[in-house]
């Protein structure tokens, strides 16, 4: 099947907009798109500049066969996965966890967290 632009505007893309405390307005952009931004003074404005945006990012990679990804699809992940690691590391971070009063699964997940 041929992927055509009707076919990536209808993508649910995440479209993060936040104030620009310097210059006043908005900024908006869709991060699995890089460099696709735009601005705008009002909330409605800064939309509908990021539709805009998004269109022409989207027409712009597609005549230069650029790869285009897809927005992330959160229920393709189950939030676990399995992890070998030695019995002293175990240990280690068993004994940490019992020190803060959390779980040590949680534990790991605040330690990953910190590590982006």
């Amino acid at each position: 099947m041929k992927k055509t632009l009707e076919y990536y505007m209808n993508l649910p893309y995440k479209l993060e907009i936040i104030p620009d405390p310097d210059e006043g307005g908005y900024v908006a952009n869709y991060p699995e798109l890089p460099g696709c931004l735009t601005i705008g003074e009002t909330m409605e404005s800064v939309i509908a500049n990021a539709i805009d945006a998004k269109k022409e990012w989207l027409s712009a990679a597609l005549e230069d066969k650029y790869p285009i990804p897809e927005p992330f699809d959160p229920d393709e992940y189950s939030g676990q996965f399995k992890l070998r690691i030695p019995k002293s590391l175990h240990k280690r971070l068993a004994e940490r966890s019992k020190e803060e009063g959390v779980s040590m699964n949680q534990y790991c997940v605040y330690l990953l967290s910190q590590n982006r």
